[in-house]
């Protein structure tokens, strides 16, 4: 990963050069923002810049030997900590899974946690756990072999465990010579707040929604309105861009059936309740959670779109076309409750409850609620 890697955030990338050309870093920094901004890339390339030995204005030079070993993810002065699931296997500490991190790394330039616990194929909840305390002590204990820093690159550093995070402060509280900490996170509220106190943080925002147009137009072939509309519906975020495109299908289904569900509520058509009800067993229910998920986003902006405020309305063509005549429904007298009507069939549905029976009585409480 280099900074030439990474979707727009060009005034950050410049802070953090100038923070690197002008030998001023800061021994503890914390990266805060969603994955699809591009925290952790823009940390990685901080990473390989700072100890890049052919340094130009904008990137490092990929070709000396610190960045001959980066390309690998092999440099004896870069260690990752990151979180694993290591239930039912012998693996405890983060270095017993890294040829699969560095095949993972390899691959990804954006990425979450779930597309890394996807890879490890992990059943459970990835933690930095208690164990890797002493792996943080023996790294930082280490000679620097060759490098200008040594680096210790933690991501998400709001997963690590109680003991392992003290042990984490009192090397931010003592810091080795030349060593720097690297933290990535999504929730930085979840971490230590002695860690937080003693970090400098950049915060990361979204992406321009320029800069992720021109990536839909060039890697995924949109014309220009398909590409500003992605960019608009991704809010900043690269993942969710990717999500937004992967997912038309889906979404395209889902608004069938939602406006199955309120044509049929509105015209109080019981027999049409049944049969949506029937069909929606057939999604299963994990795509049941995701349909009354879908629900909840398209009432809040059917709501919004009366307003006329179309700079945080976020519908596609299709869905839009279909609020046109349908937002006046929706209104300040309906729509907490059809929030929690929807929440309500969700909690049911999660609590394996029958679901014929829960899209039909939704649709009855709907039938209400549109009269309002």
């Amino acid at each position: 990963m280099f900074f030439k890697d990474i979707i727009g955030q060009d005034n950050l990338k410049q802070q953090l050069i100038l923070s690197a050309r002008k030998g001023v870093v800061p021994h503890a920094q914390l990266f805060c923002g969603q994955a699809g901004y591009g925290t952790f890339p823009l940390a990685f390339a901080y990473a390989r810049y700072l100890n890049c030995t052919n340094q130009s204005d904008t990137d490092a030079c990929g070709q000396c030997a610190s960045c001959l070993k980066l390309n690998e993810l092999a440099h004896p002065d870069l260690h990752f900590i990151f979180p694993i699931a290591s239930e039912g296997t012998k693996k405890t500490i983060c270095d017993d899974f890294l040829p699969e991190w560095r095949t993972f790394l390899s691959s990804h330039v954006y990425f979450d946690l779930n597309r890394w616990t996807n890879e490890m194929n992990a059943t459970k909840q990835a933690l930095i756990y208690a164990k890797e305390s002493d792996e943080i002590m023996r790294k930082v204990s280490l000679r620097i072999y060759e490098a200008a820093y040594r680096i210790l690159f933690i991501w998400m550093p709001e997963r690590m465990h109680l003991s392992c995070a003290n042990k984490l402060l009192k090397v931010i509280e003592e810091p080795p010579q030349n060593t720097i900490i690297l933290m990535v996170s999504e929730n930085p509220d979840r971490i230590l707040g002695t860690i937080l106190s003693r970090s400098q943080r950049i915060n990361v925002k979204p992406i321009e929604p320029g800069a992720l147009a021109q990536i839909a137009r060039s890697q995924y072939k949109l014309d220009d309105d398909q590409a500003l509309q992605t960019a608009h519906l991704a809010h900043g975020d690269y993942l969710q861009m990717i999500d937004v495109l992967h997912s038309s299908d889906e979404n395209e289904l889902f608004l069938q059936h939602f406006m199955r569900l309120m044509r049929n509520a509105w015209s109080k058509n019981v027999k049409g309740m049944k049969t949506f009800a029937e069909d929606m067993v057939t999604l299963g229910r994990e795509r049941q959670r995701n349909f009354l998920t879908y629900c909840q986003r398209l009432v809040r902006e059917n709501f919004i779109y009366q307003f006329q405020a179309f700079g945080i309305n976020y519908m596609n063509q299709e869905e839009a076309t279909f609020s046109a005549k349908f937002a006046p429904y929706i209104n300040e007298r309906n729509v907490f409750d059809f929030v929690e009507e929807l929440s309500e069939a969700d909690r049911h549905i999660a609590q394996n409850g029958n679901a014929k029976m829960i899209f039909f009585d939704l649709a009855l409480r709907i039938t209400v609620l549109l009269q309002k």
